[in-house]
C-alpha cells in the first residue's frame, strides 16, 4: 500500500467538478487524482539510492503525500496574506521585541543580522476565516512541496490553480537561503555549506535534506548533511572534518543551542565565525507557542505601534492564547475541554495535549513544565471518496520578509498532523479563478 488512492485520468469529472463553485464543494466532492504518485517518488528514490539510503519510500514514507488536492477559497488566501504582512509588520516593533524577549533564553539576544529563513503559519480554516495555530521557524516540507506542486495536474485546469502562481519554490528557498547568508555575510560566496540536523539519516524529512544539498549542489555550492557532533570549533572556524564550515543550514530543534552535542555550533555563532539560519533569536521572535498571547492581545497591540489595520487582523486570526501559571492552572483545568495545551518552545505535536482527551497524570506534567493554552479550533475537512471518512487539514503557508512564497495542506486523523494516515499527508492547495 502506498497511502495514495488508485490513481483517475484528471479528466474524471470535469463535468461536475466545475459545476462546483465554492472550495467547500470541492473538498467535499471532487475526488480526482492531482498528483502522479509514481513520477513524484521516482524522483525522490533517485536522490536515496545516489546516497546508497536502502528500502524505498513506498515502505518507509507510505503517507508522505496525498494524491488528493486541498481547495482554499481566494478569500482565506487573501486573509491569510494579510496575517503574514501583519506579522511582518508587529515583530518589527521595539515593543514587540521588549515583550518577547522578556521569556527568551539569553542566546537569542545575539542578533546575527536576518530574520532567520522561511516561516511556516499553519491555519485552521472555519467559518469565521483562517485562525492561526503557530509558527515554525525551520517548518519541514517547503521543497517537497514545492516537487508535489510541480507534480500536480489540476482536474479543473482553467478554473483552479496554485493560489501563488506557478514559480518554482526551489528557487525561491534558494532566494531565502542567499539572503540570509548576505544579510549575515555581505556579498562573499559561501565556501561549505552545512545542512544540520540530529542524526540526519533516521529523520523522516531526510528525503528533504538530500533535496536541499542538490539544491546547493546544482548551483555552484559545496553542501554536506551532517550531525552537530560532526562539527569542530577551532582555529576561530567551525570545521566538518578537514573543511571549514562557513554557513550552517539548522534543522535542529534544540532551538536555543543548549545540548552539550550543540556546544561547539552554539560558540561559533555567538563568536560570529559562522553564519547560522534559522537562528535562536529567529525563533525566539516569531515560534515561541508563548508569542501569539502578545500577538493576539487587542490591549499589546493598541500601545505598541502597531497600526489599526495589523492590529484587527491579528485579534481576528489569533486564537485566544494564555501563558498557563500556577495562578490560573485550576481556571485552565476547569476549561479544559475547550484548550489546547502546547509546551512554549515545543514543536509538532511533541507533548501537546488536547484538553478534552487530557488525564490527570498528563496534567501534572504540563505543571511541571512551561505551557501555553490554546483555545480549540476544530480544522477543516477534505473528503478523500465516496463513503470514505473525512480528514482533517491544516493549511501551511510558507513566507520570508513578509511575502508568502507557497500554500501547502496536511491531511491527517488523530488528534495532531501526523503523516500516518492513509490518504493523507503534504497535499497541494488550489483556488478557483
Amino acid at each position: 500500500m502506498n497511502g495514495l488512492p488508485p490513481v483517475a485520468t484528471t479528466d474524471a469529472c470535469v463535468e461536475p467538478c466545475s459545476a462546483l463553485l465554492s472550495a467547500e464543494q470541492l473538498n467535499k466532492s471532487c475526488f480526482c487524482v492531482a498528483v502522479d504518485p509514481l513520477v513524484l517518488r521516482g524522483q525522490l528514490e533517485r536522490l536515496l539510492a545516489a546516497q546508497s539510503v536502502p528500502g524505498t519510500l513506498a515502505a518507509s514514507h507510505a503517507h508522505l503525500f496525498s494524491a488528493l488536492p486541498v481547495y482554499v477559497s481566494r478569500q482565506h488566501i487573501a486573509q491569510v496574506t494579510a496575517v503574514v504582512g501583519a506579522i511582518e509588520e508587529v515583530t518589527g516593533l521595539d515593543a514587540y521585541a521588549t515583550a518577547v524577549m522578556a521569556w527568551a533564553p539569553g542566546i537569542a539576544r545575539f542578533d546575527p543580522g536576518s530574520p532567520g529563513g522561511l516561516l511556516g503559519l499553519d491555519f485552521h480554516l472555519g467559518p469565521e476565516g483562517p485562525r492561526l495555530i503557530e509558527i515554525n521557524t525551520n517548518p519541514g516540507g517547503a521543497l517537497l512541496n514545492g516537487l508535489l506542486g510541480e507534480a500536480q495536474q489540476a482536474c479543473i485546469a482553467g478554473l483552479a490553480a496554485p493560489p501563488t502562481g506557478t514559480g518554482r519554490m526551489d528557487e525561491a528557498v534558494m532566494h531565502s537561503l542567499l539572503a540570509e547568508w548576505r544579510l549575515q555575510r555581505g556579498d562573499a560566496s559561501p565556501g561549505l555549506i552545512a545542512i544540520v540536523d540530529e542524526a540526519p539519516e533516521q529523520q523522516y524529512l531526510y528525503p528533504e535534506f538530500l533535496l536541499y544539498q542538490q539544491l546547493l549542489r546544482a548551483r555552484g555550492y559545496r553542501a554536506e548533511i551532517c550531525a552537530p557532533r560532526a562539527l569542530a570549533r577551532k582555529q576561530g572556524k567551525l570545521w566538518l572534518g578537514d573543511a571549514s564550515v562557513d554557513f550552517v543550514y539548522n534543522r535542529l530543534t534544540d532551538f536555543a543551542l543548549n545540548e552539550p552535542a550543540h556546544e561547539d555550533l552554539r560558540a561559533a555563532y555567538l563568536a560570529n565565525e559562522v553564519a547560522l539560519s534559522p537562528h535562536p533569536r529567529s525563533h525566539a521572535l516569531f515560534a515561541d507557542k508563548r508569542n501569539l498571547s502578545v500577538l493576539g492581545s487587542r490591549e499589546f497591540l493598541m500601545h505598541s505601534g502597531a497600526s489599526a489595520a495589523s492590529a484587527a487582523i491579528l485579534v481576528a486570526a489569533i486564537p485566544l492564547t494564555q501563558l498557563l501559571t500556577p495562578e490560573n492552572r485550576d481556571e485552565m483545568w476547569a476549561a479544559r475541554r475547550h484548550l489546547f495545551f502546547k509546551p512554549a518552545a515545543g514543536f509538532g505535536s511533541k507533548a501537546s495535549y488536547r484538553g478534552d482527551k487530557l488525564t490527570r497524570r498528563a496534567w501534572d506534567e504540563i505543571a511541571a513544565g512551561t505551557y501555553v493554552a490554546q483555545e480549540i479550533v476544530p480544522p477543516s475537512e477534505r473528503q478523500i471518496g465516496p463513503g470514505a471518512p473525512a480528514l482533517k487539514v491544516d493549511i501551511r503557508c510558507y513566507a520570508y520578509r513578509g511575502k508568502v512564497l507557497m500554500f501547502a495542506a496536511r491531511m491527517y486523523q488523530g488528534q495532531t498532523t501526523n503523516f500516518r494516515t492513509h490518504g493523507g499527508g503534504f497535499a497541494p492547495v488550489l483556488s478557483r479563478l
